[in-house]
């Protein structure tokens, strides 16, 4: 498991992701890229889909990367990577490759992820291509807008769910995408914030590790979108873990297990408070709305805590099995 220190003093010729990009003062997105990026051993090729990434990190005729990356579609990504991907199986196995394995990793946000490429998405993961994919989740088309998608919370204002004398912010709860990840039996998927680096880091090494594909959902904060001061968005990230509105997780060949659990959990309002897509909630009428969003994170809550009831016996076991 890789320190903080030993990350900052990685021996590059250049950084694998470096400052002087125009990603907005408060962005949670650097944060996790230069942490996957920094966890990973030996060579990457990165894909990247349309998105905020992309176009603050590329502006000809500079770019933020140090590492061989190729910009993609927003529907597209995961193809791509899956190209990629094939392309290198085969000419290691034709013995025309030498040197450490490299790690093919994806980014892309929630609008590229949850909505317009999840067909890409579940095609790969159902092939079994040899990938890391990161979801930075900011939980709208921020890039394009701040439009609403499926990532987005229920009753969140967005400027296609906007607040009104009609509408009361996003009318559809938020998609379980990590949960539809789980579900094509890949070997390794999690769920993970800004907030909390090291687990990031943990759980970047285990997922490049698995044979198969592997999966990662990070939560990004947005102060533009989101409508909160730059200077907190640490703190937001922060929140919603410890509310347990952001739970962190991973799940192992089926098996859950939380990654970390809150010993004195946050109210939820607190979190909702701090931004201004939920300023509508704070009167009385809408009493009714911030319930049930708090039914919303508690009943998934339970549920994810019952699962990992469930799987403590296989995990115990395997650890046993591996000291």
């Amino acid at each position: 498991m890789a320190s903080l220190k030993q990350l900052a003093l990685r021996e590059e010729e250049r950084p694998r992701f470096s400052g002087g990009h125009s990603l907005c003062a408060g962005c949670g997105i650097p944060t996790i890229v230069r942490t996957v990026l920094d966890s990973i051993p030996g060579p990457v090729v990165a894909v990247s889909a349309t998105g905020c990434l992309e176009v603050a990190t590329t502006r000809f005729p500079f770019t933020a990367w140090g590492v061989p990356w190729l910009h993609v579609a927003f529907e597209n990504a995961a193809a791509v990577a899956s190209g990629v991907e094939a392309a290198y199986r085969s000419m290691a196995n034709r013995g025309r490759l030498s040197g450490e394995r490299v790690t093919i990793v994806v980014f892309a946000g929630d609008g590229g992820t949850y909505d317009i490429g999840l067909q890409a998405l579940s095609g790969a993961l159902e092939r079994g291509h040899r990938f890391l994919y990161v979801c930075y989740d900011n939980e709208a088309y921020m890039n394009t807008g701040i439009q609403r998608s499926g990532a987005t919370p229920f009753a969140a204002s967005t400027t296609t769910s906007p607040v009104g004398s009609v509408g009361r912010g996003k009318a559809e709860t938020r998609k379980d995408l990590t949960a539809i990840v789980v579900a094509h039996h890949i070997p390794y998927a999690a769920q993970a914030s800004t907030s909390h680096w090291q687990d990031l880091s943990v759980k970047v090494e285990r997922a490049v590790a698995q044979e198969g594909p592997s999966f990662l959902n990070v939560l990004s904060t947005c102060p533009p979108g989101w409508g909160h001061d730059a200077r907190d968005g640490a703190r937001l990230a922060r929140l919603a873990v410890e509310s347990r509105y952001w739970p962190l997780f991973e799940v192992v060949e089926g098996h859950y297990r939380l990654t970390h659990y809150p010993a004195h959990p946050t109210a939820l309002v607190e979190w909702l408070e701090m931004q201004k897509r939920f300023a509508h909630l704070r009167g009385v009428q809408s009493v009714d709305l911030e319930s049930m969003i708090e039914h919303e994170i508690m009943s998934q809550w339970q549920d994810l805590e019952r699962r990992t009831v469930e799987s403590k016996s296989w995990f115990e076991e395997r650890d046993s099995e591996s000291a």
